[in-house]
């Protein structure tokens, strides 16, 4: 990994010669277009002259035909014909725009699609200016840095660390952007560990799928782990993105590895869904947090009221400045019946945000009703680029196993409790983050990627082993249930008597309250039973307010997850002796200190 940080530096010292002559925060238009470039130079190096040579002897046939047998020459899904690489371009100083385009021209049609998303020729336009001869000296910065010892994975850091630098320059956020790596291993350790046995079959062939798959990391760890558990599957990646630039690396990552970069699709996947007819068997994303979506508004109620149910968001829809639940509805819609899996990024605002019968209580209601909501991992907090919140990772399936019907499983990996014992000195170390070397952004922390103990093995073994503990609860999906009962009080007059209207009593709206009755209640032995509104308020409100009752007409079912309620533990309040004995014995301190800096 420290390779990734040399190389990352590197290209980061050449935004230095576009000092005043661009601003800051347009850096990354000329420097992520010449790294995708020169990595597909150093890419094709090896079998460049090779190409050259073939190119005479099927230059007269169809496009069509000298694109697939020049691509297989090469040995990747593109090749470039032109005479020209990184160390040609630099011979020639007095031309080095007419040549660099040449060059550019000279890739196969699926590079240059990628390349054009860079708008890139504009770019070429305003450097070429021979008196600071800056095209010609960032091309020759550019030939003195070797990519070609980049591994795939090695190349998604840099993109991602460049693009962190260029929005922290520009005041954007690069979280839109990409997700930290071991967040989404852990991710895809969770997406894939019900499968294992499915994954290693021979010639298994799988699809994965991201609707805001940024420069395509969560793609790539995927299809990492699945080659390292059966070097003979094939996972097929599929994506969508709405940024260019991201579109572009991504792209050009999946050309590089094989991948059918044509999987790969740009756009606002709530306006334009380009896989529409699609369905996948695993799906994985962290869309940005709170993301509005008022300019998709049309397109989406338009949708949810034309389509309903058999269209994307006939669940509900949340409110307009966050759209993190229509990203999950979005990938329900393409779960096979068959069964799919999904893992997706969450801040806390989906857990509870929203009223009973409000869009986000109707999603949630929904999700958890039809049996798809598995697990939810409450994460550390300042482990993301853009922001210190804490976040959350939900698991989503149609093919639940056996025991797990039925049940939501909610696993509190923030690390807070182990933070306790470790001042308690009763364990040796945090087992589910631990502090970077130095801050990225926001970012401060980070999960360590070996291991049983700690990290990400730690955190999957507690999922996979399914059995409560200090960290795991197991509850039923009724659990999470309520009703919004609306209860009444009479209206009096000045006399104290209860004022009637058609022989019943009317409601003092000035008084009127709210009592949110769960589906279930706890009994002293810890069982968890159903109960009735009836039940409820006979015990809980009556007895205080003997004159009240419940307008049924506004009762109202909804759904919330209170994440950390289910986690909290109730600590008694000290005796006032020992807080007296700490006040004594600090005063006694603090008098002796005085007392020495006296006698000096």
């Amino acid at each position: 990994m420290n390779n990734f940080k040399e190389k990352a530096d590197l290209i980061w010292r050449v935004a230095d010669l576009l000092r005043g002559d661009y601003k800051q925060s347009d850096y990354g238009k000329v420097i992520l277009p010449m790294t995708v470039i020169r990595r597909l130079d150093c890419v094709l190096e090896p079998t460049k002259q090779k190409v050259l040579d073939y190119l005479p002897k099927v230059q007269t046939l169809n496009e069509v035909i000298i694109e697939k047998t020049l691509n297989k020459v090469a040995g990747f899904n593109f090749h470039n014909r032109s005479p020209f690489n990184f160390d040609k371009l630099i011979a020639d100083p007095n031309n080095i725009s007419l040549n660099l385009r040449a060059y550019i021209n000279g890739f196969s049609e699926s590079a240059r699609e990628i390349l054009e998303y860079f708008n890139f020729d504009v770019q070429i336009d305003l450097m070429d200016d021979p008196s600071t001869d800056l095209l010609f000296r960032v091309v020759k910065s550019f030939q003195e840095i070797d990519l070609s010892d980049m591994e795939s994975m090695e190349m998604g850091y840099v993109f991602e660390d460049l693009i962190r630098r260029f929005s922290e320059q520009s005041n954007e956020t690069a979280g839109e952007h990409f997700t930290p790596r071991e967040v989404i291993r852990l991710m895809v350790n969770i997406l894939f560990i019900e499968d294992r046995d499915i994954l290693t079959q021979d010639g298994i062939v799988r699809t994965l799928y991201d609707p805001a798959c940024g420069t395509g990391g969560m793609l790539s760890v995927g299809e990492q782990y699945v080659k390292e558990l059966n070097p003979d599957a094939d996972l097929k990646v599929f994506g969508q993105e709405i940024n260019s630039e991201s579109f572009a690396i991504c792209k050009s990552d999946m050309l590089i590895k094989g991948q059918n970069p044509s999987n790969i699709k740009f756009g606002n996947t709530f306006t334009v869904d380009g896989l529409k007819e699609e369905e996948f068997d695993y799906m994985l994303s962290n869309p940005p947090f709170g993301v509005d979506w008022k300019k998709a508004e049309k397109i989406i109620k338009s949708e949810a009221n034309s389509k309903g149910f058999d269209g994307r968001f006939g669940a509900g829809l949340p409110r307009i400045n966050d759209g993190a639940l229509l990203f999950l509805q979005h990938m329900i819609s393409k779960m096979k019946k068959e069964g799919s899996r999904i893992a997706i990024v969450f801040n806390g605002s989906p857990l509870f945000t929203g009223a009973a019968e409000s869009g986000e209580s109707n999603i949630r209601r929904w999700i958890i009703e039809n049996d798809w909501l598995e697990a939810i991992i409450a994460l550390p907090d300042q482990l993301f680029y853009n922001t210190g919140i804490s976040t959350y990772i939900w698991i989503v399936t149609n093919k639940k196993s056996k025991e797990r019907k039925g049940y939501i499983q909610l696993i509190n990996a923030t690390g807070t409790k182990d933070e306790e014992l470790l001042k308690e000195g009763k364990i040796e170390f945090n087992r589910f983050w631990q502090k970077m070397d130095r801050s990225l952004g926001n970012k401060r922390k980070k999960i360590a990627e070996n291991g049983n103990e700690k990290g990400i093995g730690f955190i999957t073994d507690l999922y996979g082993n399914f059995e409560e503990n200090e960290f795991v609860k197991i509850l039923p999906n009724e659990y999470f249930g309520y009703w919004r009962v609306t209860v009444e009080r009479p209206l009096k007059d000045e006399k104290g008597k209860v004022i009637k209207t058609k022989g019943k009593p009317k409601p003092d709206t000035s008084l009127r309250d709210y009592e949110n009755i769960p589906f279930l209640k706890k009994e002293a032995n810890g069982k968890l039973v159903p109960q009735t509104i009836e039940e409820y308020f006979e015990a809980e409100v009556k007895p205080h307010l003997p004159e009240a009752w419940i307008d049924e007409s506004k009762t109202k079912t909804g759904y919330e997850i209170n994440f950390t309620k289910y986690f909290y533990e109730f600590k008694p309040l000290r005796s006032l002796s020992e807080i007296k004995a700490d006040i004594l014995e600090l005063e006694e301190r603090t008098f002796g200190r005085a007392h020495k800096v006296l006698e000096i």
